[in-house]
């Protein structure tokens, strides 16, 4: 018989569930009294035996704000104008 993965603390999944893997780590390790690696291979295999959280646990950190940096970079100059027209 597999090993059967986990089962997690419902913190940790919710956490899964909004993309923070490394909360949920963070949950397994205070709850569970683990080292980091040991929680991060629960976390890990918990999220391999429910595909159907993977999307959601990396697709987040990717997906991200792809404009941010744009926005950044507009209010820096924005700034730096204005400090170099009305502050000279």
């Amino acid at each position: 018989m597999p090993d059967q993965p986990p089962h997690l603390p419902p913190a940790a999944v919710d956490a899964i569930r909004r993309g923070n893997k490394i909360e949920a780590i963070k949950i397994v390790r205070e709850i569970r009294l683990l080292g980091l690696k040991e929680a991060k291979d629960q976390v890990d295999a918990y999220v391999n035996a429910h595909p159907e959280l993977s999307g959601s646990a990396q697709g987040t950190a990717e997906a991200g704000a792809p404009w941010l940096p744009w926005l950044v970079a507009l209010v820096a100059t924005m700034l730096l104008g204005y400090f170099y027209y009305y502050k000279r």
